[in-house]
């Protein structure tokens, strides 16, 4: 059981990973994502340094956005919810994606596993990967 005052969530992790310009990188990932974490979006598992690189590869395409959670349940350890991902890219572009996600917290209150299936609202057909692109 998660035994630390703080505990992360989707819109701290998410808007400090994509919708803080100038927060590095690393130090976004550190603050919430143990150094065991893996992720499962739509099928495909990444490490912590695969997740990094897909981040970094969205920080390039990403201008801003939002995100809005729908519903979420933290029980113990165990972390679910549903939210919608608004995002501006710098394309001019735009894509909207609904993502249900399960996860787990680390002792720390970092995530050390998300499960995650996506579901594009909005955006070109070339976008539909954009949850694990590189």
């Amino acid at each position: 059981m998660t035994t630390t005052a703080f505990r992360t969530d989707v819109v701290s992790a998410m808007t400090d990973l994509l919708f803080t310009p100038g927060l590095e990188l690393s130090e976004a990932v550190d603050r919430h994502f143990a150094p065991d974490y893996r992720q499962r979006t739509d099928g495909r598992w990444d490490d912590r340094s695969e997740f990094t690189a897909h981040i970094a590869h969205l920080r390039g395409i990403v201008a801003g956005g939002s995100i809005r959670v729908l519903d979420e349940l933290v029980q113990g350890d165990l972390y679910a919810d549903r939210h919608i991902i608004d995002v501006d890219k710098t394309d001019g572009s735009s894509v909207s994606m609904e993502v249900y996600l399960f996860g787990e917290f680390a002792a720390d209150g970092r995530f050390r596993r998300i499960e995650e299936t996506t579901l594009m609202l909005q955006g070109a057909d070339g976008d539909r990967n954009i949850g694990s692109a590189r």
